[in-house]
């Protein structure tokens, strides 16, 4: 039989069948060893799955998502395996895979302790020790009820229960234990190297608190101590990073009982949400934005002809007032739909490009809030592009060049996914498919590289989403690019064409931070609260020495507002190394001490954030100084920690 591998070259392999195993074992004793998984024809399986005709293989090592997925997927079992054995009478529910690492739902006798923990971590060394192979065995639906009926594992015969009645069911066998799963697995316990239970929660069977409460055990795994080690690094320094502590202890927001899950901004908060902003309104307006601001209180009309009351009235605030219903706005291309409609339009026109940061609200379930990464009440740098559809491809791009110098100003790698036709859409399939081949092409025009989520689109057009990289090497879902042929029809938007007939406009929906509040806490995230100089809250901070120098360095203080440096003073009755350490605590990029001898020369003691004591420096040196660095929007590697331990 012929097998195609992902280089396109073809290998020829003699009998009845062969096991990728075999096959990667053919092509070297490296890739036998990295070997996981295989996907063969596109499906994920075992590496001793048997292959009996010609197929496209491609093994799978560590290095892909699907490596990650089967890694991790035999943890759990290697998880489950080892509580059994310290608590025989313990029953099973699932345990599934995340982003990164896994976890299993298990309903014990009694809930777990810290010391459970270390017992259960050293169980399963021994099980990764023993290198148990790990065999699949398919069964039928009353062989793997009566089975698991006669171990006890009564959750897994109810989910057994609920299987369609064509389903494959499988069981994968390591050493002493047996559990029910798809797969596919590594081939055997010893591939694992490094493992930690991270956590421990409670979790209802099937999520609905009228159940069972249940043992979540979270985890991790990886091929060699050192990953794990780089992983416990990364996880310690998030939770030095934690914009919801950081935002309390540098004076940024704050999240109330009030008002859940909608922050307040402080003073400093506000600065930094200004600025963002501020920079995000000058640079679109050179590229031919134009701002308007339209009503948060609206008609619940105008969501029943857009089509948002039925796909998304779950998340609007609604009120009742004189026997008319409202709804408070969860986005802006409604409202952007009547303002295009609002006069004739040419061709000529085209294309509009309407912003807007105003406020929205979204109502999310308590469970699902967090700080400022999911909150109820946000801004977005929103915008609508009305054009044509021959303006679409260069429209795009336009928006790609200003997602990619905004990003890349920030430190901000990013990677891009395409996300196609969800189930539940509105519109003309035809059309869908139209919107879904233009990203494509114009993705593939410019090299982009991208990967496609299927079914992901929003209900009136497909998008592209962006995902941010942090300088912990984590990825947050920002920017989105949404191409819309279905609101335009809807509002019966139309311009003017060449001929003098009327067309109808094509809408490209775009925000580039997405949620300023959470794009904010990302960044507070990414730069550990030291932001660069151009985008802190707080710039300077004018130390002086004594009550005499307070009047110099108030002085000072102006000439630098003056030049729209933000300036502060600290006159507090404190020894000069208590108000420099108070500075680094609250991350200030510059300090400058004033005494005697400033206060004569018309100088400054510098002391950078970044560099530490910067020496003496007349004032209007300092001042070319910190202007061109604020300009220039520098960034410099000690705002990024690094990702390894």
């Amino acid at each position: 039989m012929n097998i195609s591998l992902p280089d396109g070259s073809v290998r020829s392999y003699e009998g009845e069948q062969v096991t990728p195993a075999e096959v990667a074992a053919s092509i070297g004793k490296g890739l036998a060893k990295a070997a996981l998984a295989a996907k063969v024809d596109g499906r994920l399986v075992d590496l001793s799955h048997p292959i009996k005709q010609d197929a496209e293989i491609a093994i799978v090592t560590w290095d892909s998502t699907e490596g990650h997925e089967v890694f991790w997927h035999t943890s759990t079992h290697i998880m489950a395996q080892a509580v059994k054995r310290l608590f025989p009478d313990a029953q099973l529910t699932v345990g599934p895979t995340l982003d990164e690492g896994y976890f299993y739902d298990i309903d014990t006798p009694r809930t777990l302790t810290p010391e459970d923990v270390e017992k259960i971590e050293a169980e399963m060394k021994k099980i990764i020790e023993a290198d148990f192979p790990i065999v699949r065995k398919e069964l039928s639906r009353e062989d793997a009820i009566a089975y698991f009926t006669s171990i006890g594992e009564l959750y897994k015969v109810e989910i057994i229960k609920d299987l369609p009645e064509d389903e494959v069911i499988s069981a994968y066998t390591q050493g002493e234990f047996t559990d029910l799963c798809y797969g596919p697995h590594l081939p055997s316990t010893g591939k694992i190297k490094a493992h930690k239970i991270t956590n421990i929660a409670g979790a209802y069977w099937r999520g609905d608190q009228n159940n069972k409460q249940l043992q979540r055990l979270y985890g991790v795994s990886y091929p060699s101590q050192k990953e794990l080690d780089q992983y416990i690094f990364r996880i310690e320094e998030a939770k030095k990073r934690d914009h919801r502590r950081l935002g309390k202890e540098l004076g940024l927001f704050s999240l109330r009982d009030e008002s859940p899950a909608i922050p307040f901004w402080l003073p400093k908060g506000r600065v930094l949400w200004n600025t963002l902003r501020d920079w995000s309104y000058k640079t679109q307006l050179r590229l031919g934005y134009q701002e308007i601001n339209t009503p948060q209180v609206l008609k619940v009309d105008l969501f029943h002809q857009s089509g948002h009351y039925d796909f998304y009235k779950e998340n609007m605030y609604f009120m009742n007032q004189d026997g008319t219903e409202y709804g408070l706005k969860p986005m802006n291309c409604p409202a952007h739909c009547l303002v295009f409609s609002e006069g004739v339009h040419s061709y000529r026109d085209l294309p509009i490009r309407y912003s807007e940061y105003e406020r929205l609200h979204r109502w999310e379930m308590s469970g699902a809030v967090h700080g400022l990464m999911r909150v109820r009440g946000l801004c977005q740098d929103d915008a609508h592009l009305f054009c044509t559809e021959d303006q679409i491809e260069s429209e795009i791009m336009g928006v790609l060049k200003l997602l990619d110098k905004t990003y890349t100003t920030l430190g901000l790698s990013y990677k891009v996914k395409l996300s196609t036709r969800p189930e539940e859409f509105m519109g003309d399939i035809n059309l869908w498919n139209q919107a879904e081949a233009t990203l494509e092409k114009t993705l593939n025009d410019i090299n982009a590289d991208w990967v496609l989520n299927p079914g992901d689109g929003a209900f009136y057009g497909p998008k592209l989403d962006f995902d941010v990289t942090d300088s912990l090497g984590r990825t947050w879902q920002c920017a989105t690019l949404q191409l819309d042929f279905q609101l335009p029809i809807r509002f019966n938007l139309s311009y003017v064409d060449r001929d003098g007939g009327h067309k109808t406009p094509i809408i490209i929906h775009r925000a580039i931070f997405g949620s300023i509040e959470r794009f904010i806490g990302i960044l507070i995230e990414h730069f550990a609260g030291a932001f660069p100089t151009w985008l802190a809250p707080e710039q300077v901070r004018i130390l002086a020495i004594a009550d005499r120098h307070v009047e110099y360095a108030e002085q000072l203080k102006e000439k630098l507002l003056d030049l729209e440096i933000r300036a502060t003073v600290d006159s507090d009755h404190e020894k000069i190394g208590y108000k420099i350490r108070n500075g680094q605590l609250q991350k200030v990029p510059y300090m400058l001490v004033v005494g005697d001898r400033e206060a004569e020369t018309n100088s400054v003691s510098v002391r950078s954030r970044e560099a530490g004591d910067l020496g003496s420096k007349s004032v209007d040196q300092f001042i070319t100084d910190i202007l061109a660095e604020i300009n220039e929007k520098r960034l410099s590697q000690s705002h990024l920690a690094p990702t390894e331990a």
